[in-house]
């Protein structure tokens, strides 16, 4: 991201407002979304810095009708209104956390893209398929199982096993390979 210039306190001002109405706005679309029923759940609200749009993340299982939502939003904030339907994977990235590792979740910190996982990198690696041990924060399989797997098959990885997000040596979720690593020397 690219940095215009320091904020100004008219800036932070404004970005202060802004926070008020975006949670203005999720209270009132949490208190539509329930009077209409709708099988949703609302992560989070933003508004564009210049104000001229609101955002709402949301979760569901399937596809949703919220055109009646939208309306009342869009008459109550009177503000362009989009609805944005997001994954497990978008919701953890959005809310935050720790992962079993102890450190931030990837998603939060570095991982850009979401590529499919599927249980058979958790196979290469000879890693127990517990469901509760290889599932992340976000209920899904663990996004380290794909950064994992290069070293799982001995190819030279871009970075330290145990200087991944998911450090092997403190309880992450790889096993003790009993190799060592060919950048520093360190048995993983």
């Amino acid at each position: 991201m690219r940095v215009a210039r320091r904020a100004t306190r008219e800036d932070v001002l404004k970005r202060f407002r802004q926070e008020q109405r975006e949670r203005e706005a999720s209270r009132f679309c949490l208190l539509k979304i329930r009077e209409r029923g709708l099988q949703m759940k609302l992560v989070r609200v933003e508004q564009l810095f210049d104000g001229s749009k609101l955002v709402f993340s949301f979760t569901a299982e399937g596809r949703i009708d919220f055109r009646e939502l939208v309306r009342e939003l869009a008459s109550e904030f009177r503000v362009r209104i989009e609805m944005r339907q997001i994954g497990a994977r978008d919701e953890a990235k959005l809310l935050g956390g720790y992962g079993t590792c102890g450190r931030p979740l990837c998603c939060t910190t570095w991982l850009n893209s979401f590529e499919s996982i599927s249980i058979k990198m958790a196979k290469k690696q000879n890693l127990s398929l517990n469901p509760s041990r290889l599932s992340g924060a976000c209920g899904r399989l663990k996004c380290c199982l794909r950064y994992e797997l290069p070293n799982a098959k001995g190819d030279q990885f871009a970075g330290c096993a145990h200087e991944s997000s998911c450090d092997r040596a403190v309880g992450g979720c790889g096993t003790d390979c009993g190799k060592d690593c060919g950048d520093c020397g360190r048995r993983v």
